[in-house]
């Protein structure tokens, strides 16, 4: 009966510790995963951990592509390959150092030069790796009969590796031999400044019969979260795939483990890639082509996503060039979006998208005028605070309404304690007299929390923050505050938004609204810096409006301490 009685400062605040409930019990979950305990409150099934197999393992079946074409897999094991020695290439540009293998021509190592190492911030970033560690290629090759694939051995042909001064672009050229008459030149075209590389696949018949071969493009990974990620906040990583009819999917590696992947098999545009936080690499093929999709587990804990193409009917002696490209890179929108439509979706928003976009778009202006993104973020939340001025004015304007009449409110619970029913009653008369509204400030703070929480995302999930500097300590605003700085005056400035707000009559939401904003507060020290510059900023803001409107109305600022007995 009580709990109907409430005020609106009681109501808003139910809400406030759902959202804080709900935020604590992921927060203790991830906390359980770190130190290798079962989550409490949102468990998810056991699956078996793997280390990513030998690099001689990350061969992937390809699946049928068609019926016209028989079920064709791709060698899987060590042995088939040809006694004849590998080599690997090495290419370094301005942004990146790449590594070949003359094994199918794959791409097996992508060092990205401008982004440094999570768990090791002397080392540059590495995306793709083929080692005991690590798998992460970028793979190419022909089904339909016994064609080269990524398996087979191919001839490197001779030629610049490394962009030299005033060269914008260079080729790394690989050659297999004829396999059933057909053989298959991969051209690598690695150019100044860009992340995605030109492939140029030209198949030659050079048989006495016909032959309608396939081409595939995969990407294979292992299923281990990227190094140094955070266990406390949970970002995607797994495979995608894009068309223009079922738009943006992802799918969980468990999901694959399970044989639940629903996704888009066919289409004639769009793409497929491989995504974790900040970066993500994606085969690209020109619109209108014909391909069919697939995702798969490979092996233990290895997985390919990947699209395959026909070719056509190559008559003895014709051949057939078709061209691809392939991101790998950071995810930073304005170059995803060029690349083709739909890319830019790697950078997950979640279903807050719509918001999150120009939220996203009025940061990177507000960073091109100030020229620093810890500032950009300070002007961000300042430009929200004044669109959301009047919404705010309202809640604020009834909670100084509200802690007018609290003291009247306080007396009469006291003084009618044992009557519940007389004791709504006059509470009801009090709000009618004092023209106080007890839900008033609760639907404009309601509006609001999409966009913060978009907000959140937006900053969670923009490389740019990686490496980013704020002012003095604050050298990496996408990683925790090295001195609890930030984490500290957030938490002061929550207890203090605590004080100034009216205090419930109930005395055990009293002391819950003193002691949630302290447990609220413990993630923030392991959040990134920009986050909780952030919300810090929101709750400085929010104080300097609180108090004026409240000054404005006659109700002087109080602080309203806590009486723990």
């Amino acid at each position: 009966m009580l709990n109907k009685e409430v005020s609106m400062n009681d109501s808003r605040r139910k809400i406030l510790w759902g959202i804080w409930d709900l935020a604590m019990g992921r927060w203790w979950d991830k906390w359980q995963v770190h130190n290798g305990k079962q989550a409490t409150f949102f468990p998810t099934p056991a699956t078996a951990t793997a280390t990513a197999p030998a690099a001689g393992n990350s061969a992937a079946v390809v699946p049928a592509p068609a019926p016209v074409v028989s079920t064709a897999a791709v060698p899987t094991q060590q042995s088939g390959r040809a006694p004849v020695a590998l080599e690997q290439v090495e290419v370094t540009t301005d942004v990146r150092r790449l590594k070949f293998d003359s094994e199918g021509g794959s791409l097996t190592h992508a060092e990205l030069l401008k982004y440094a190492d999570m768990a090791d911030k002397s080392q540059n970033f590495v995306l793709f790796d083929e080692s005991a560690q690590r798998v992460y290629v970028a793979q190419t090759g022909l089904i339909g009969g016994n064609y080269p694939n990524h398996k087979t051995v191919m001839t490197v042909v001779p030629g610049a590796r490394q962009l030299k001064d005033g060269q914008d672009s260079l080729t790394v050229r690989f050659e297999s031999p004829e396999m059933d008459g057909i053989k298959l030149v991969k051209t690598w075209t690695i150019q100044r400044g860009a992340y995605a590389v030109a492939v140029q696949h030209e198949v030659i018949n050079s048989g006495s019969a016909s032959a309608s071969p396939q081409l595939y493009l995969q990407l294979v990974r292992d299923g281990n979260k990227p190094p140094g990620e955070s266990s406390i906040y949970s970002t995607f990583t797994g495979p995608a795939v894009y068309t223009s009819e079922k738009k943006y999917q992802k799918v969980e590696f468990k999901k694959i483990d399970e044989g639940k992947v629903d996704i888009e098999k066919s289409g004639t545009d769009g793409y497929v890639a491989m995504v974790q936080h900040y970066f993500a690499s994606a085969w690209l093929l020109a619109d209108g082509l014909p391909r069919d999709l697939f995702m798969r587990k490979v092996d233990t804990n290895l997985y390919s996503v990947g699209m395959i193409t026909p070719l056509g009917t190559l008559a003895p002696g014709a051949s057939k060039t078709l061209d691809a490209r392939l991101f790998a890179g950071p995810q930073i929108e304005k170059t995803l979006e060029s690349l083709t439509p739909g890319l830019e979706l790697v950078k997950d928003y979640g279903w807050l998208t719509i918001l999150a976009k120009p939220l996203y778009w009025l940061l990177d202006k507000i960073h091109s005028f100030l020229g620093n993104w810890g500032w950009a973020i300070v002007g961000l939340v300042l430009l929200l605070k004044i669109m959301f001025y009047w919404l705010n004015a309202k809640a604020y304007a009834s909670m100084a309404k509200m802690k007018a009449v609290n003291p009247k409110i306080v007396e009469m619970r006291e003084r009618l304690k044992d009557k519940p029913q007389q004791m709504q009653q006059e509470m009801m008369r009090i709000y009618r007299e004092e023209k106080v509204n007890p839900m008033g400030g609760c639907f404009p703070i309601i509006i609001q929390i999409p966009v913060f929480i978009a907000l959140y995302w937006v900053l969670l999930s923009s490389v740019e923050m990686r490496n980013a500097p704020w002012i003095g300590w604050i050298a990496d605003l996408s990683s925790p505050d090295p001195f609890f700085i930030l984490p500290v005056l957030m938490t002061l400035s929550s207890l203090l938004q605590t004080a100034l707000n009216p205090a419930p009559p109930d005395p055990m939401q009293a002391k819950m609204m003193w002691i949630m904003p302290l447990v609220f507060s413990v993630m923030f020290f392991f959040f990134p810096a920009g986050l909780v510059l952030y919300w810090l900023t929101n709750n400085i803001l929010s104080i300097a409006q609180q108090w004026v409107i409240n000054t404005r109305m006659g109700v002087p600022p109080q602080f309203n301490l806590p009486k723990f007995k």
